[in-house]
């Protein structure tokens, strides 16, 4: 499975574009949030990403209010707003969390995680806006990751963690154990799972 990712895009009409073409070799799209400036342009975002074609599935990120983001997606063909939920697509479970900036761990998080439930062989895909802690990408002069975050990466071993939030480390890589952790930026990047 090719997944286009990408996050903090914030209605940028050339990031959008470039997304457009790559998203013809993506069989989905996964959106780490931050796709306004505080809400401004957020119906043409989203409906500009559902006009690709493709399954996108996206957190919202501190730009973002949830319950907007929500009531804006509901009736986009293509969209599926997945803080606070899972999304089984064959094999794979894509869990999604939305949200955060610069908090060191979140009860939130930690009490949705707590009842997630993953058949067995079944490879997870961890979509936050903040990245998760002690990594490449929440290290400015300090961390500025989540713990929680990282104690779900560590405890249920995705195969692959997307976020975004730090302007300053997009477009680098890490891995806690197995699992690749990618913070793609704007431009967005294709992964294969």
């Amino acid at each position: 499975m090719k997944l286009l990712v990408f996050s903090d895009i914030h209605n940028d009409d050339k990031a959008l574009k470039a997304l457009e073409k790559k998203a013809k070799k993506a069989d989905f799209l996964v959106c780490a949030g931050d796709f306004t400036y505080f809400e401004d342009g957020m119906r043409k975002v989203l409906r500009k990403l559902n006009s690709f074609g493709k399954k996108v599935l996206l957190v919202h990120g501190n730009h973002e209010g949830a319950s907007n983001v929500a009531t804006m997606t509901k009736k986009m063909k293509n969209i599926s707003f997945i803080h606070k939920k899972m999304r089984r697509e064959g094999d794979y479970a894509f869990v999604g969390h939305g949200g955060e900036g610069f908090a060191l761990d979140s009860k939130d998080f930690d009490k949705f995680a707590a009842k997630l439930k993953f058949n067995k062989g079944e490879k997870v895909v961890l979509i936050t806006h903040q990245p998760p802690h002690k990594t490449k990408l929440d290290f400015i002069w300090a961390n500025h990751g989540n713990k929680s975050y990282r104690k779900f990466i560590v405890k249920k071993k995705p195969i692959l963690a997307v976020c975004g939030h730090l302007h300053e480390t997009q477009g680098l890589k890490d891995k806690i154990g197995k699992c690749l952790l990618i913070n793609p930026g704007p431009k967005g990047v294709i992964v294969e799972i």
